[in-house]
């Protein structure tokens, strides 16, 4: 590995960790993710117990809490301590427009999120971040883990000349791309999103550089060639999927809620348990837009 891909690693790595009071944080990685423990999000959180959460979120990016049993109302009301809900792009008429079903069996062909991409990346305003309640995992006991990967150290392990090239870019993202690369069409009902955001934007809340693109949504940087557009982007795919220090694995268990930061995180949901099924529910936080 690149010294310079080493000094981000070990700037990362070495920063001091915070003291919570209130809750127990146990990293999964070096640099991203981590189970809280001390808190049951049936209920209403302190105070003091909101910050701490908030404060992990900022510094793990990815949070998983074992054994809730949050109601939707729950679910949502732990949700809303971060911003406004999201509502579903394709809502069910008569269903909860906050509260999306994750559902596979096998009658599936297909599954939500089956390869590295952040949700939502053509809306002018993608996501904050997003909530998911796992009630039900597939009757083997495995399969059907989540991998999520820091986008921070993505962009911060490239070269300075990368860098430099990277950050004076902008790349279409196009609602319709996850339909037409498997030769359909969209749904007449979905307002097709298509959004030009930076390649390398800014977290809203920390200022942290990090990546803005991914393989579902991103079709183009108009600022290059079709040909040069395509190398570099095929480039970042490769290093954000082929780099297994930037991402952790989360191993599902019933009852287990994750939240992640979708302004800084790309996940993959991993669809290994056909034909068994597997259940959730979703809820979603609206972001901002992305700024460089």
């Amino acid at each position: 590995m690149e010294q310079f891909a080493l000094d981000a690693v070990e700037r990362l790595t070495t920063r001091p960790k915070v003291p919570y009071e209130t809750l127990a944080v146990e990293q999964l990685t070096p640099v991203i993710g981590a189970e809280i423990t001390g808190i049951d999000l049936s209920q209403e959180l302190t105070p003091r117990q909101e910050k701490e959460v908030k404060e992990a979120f900022l510094a793990h990016h990815v949070l998983v809490f074992r054994d809730q049993h949050p109601t939707p109302e729950d679910h949502k009301r732990f949700a809303a301590l971060f911003g406004p809900l999201h509502p579903d792009s394709l809502p069910v008429e008569g269903s909860d427009p906050y509260i999306l079903e994750i559902s596979a069996d096998k009658n599936s062909r297909d599954v939500a999120g089956n390869g590295w991409h952040a949700d939502g990346t053509a809306d002018p305003e993608p996501s904050l971040g997003s909530m998911l309640h796992i009630t039900r995992i597939p009757e083997t006991g495995c399969g059907g883990d989540t991998l999520f990967a820091n986008m921070h150290l993505a962009y911060d392990m490239l070269s300075p000349a990368m860098k430099s090239l990277l950050d004076g870019l902008t790349a279409v993202h196009d609602g319709a791309r996850p339909w037409l690369t498997q030769g359909l069409t969209p749904p007449a009902e979905y307002d097709v999103p298509r959004s030009e955001h930076p390649v390398v934007v800014r977290h809203p809340d920390t200022g942290r550089k990090l990546l803005f693109v991914n393989a579902p949504y991103t079709s183009h940087i108009p600022q290059l060639s079709r040909s040069e557009s395509e190398a570099v982007l095929g480039m970042l795919y490769e290093h954000i999927a082929r780099t297994p220090l930037l991402q952790c694995r989360v191993r599902w268990q019933e009852n287990t809620l994750v939240f992640w930061d979708n302004r800084c995180v790309q996940h993959h949901a991993v669809w290994d348990y056909y034909p068994h099924a597997r259940h959730g529910r979703r809820v979603a936080i609206d972001g901002t837009k992305p700024h460089a």
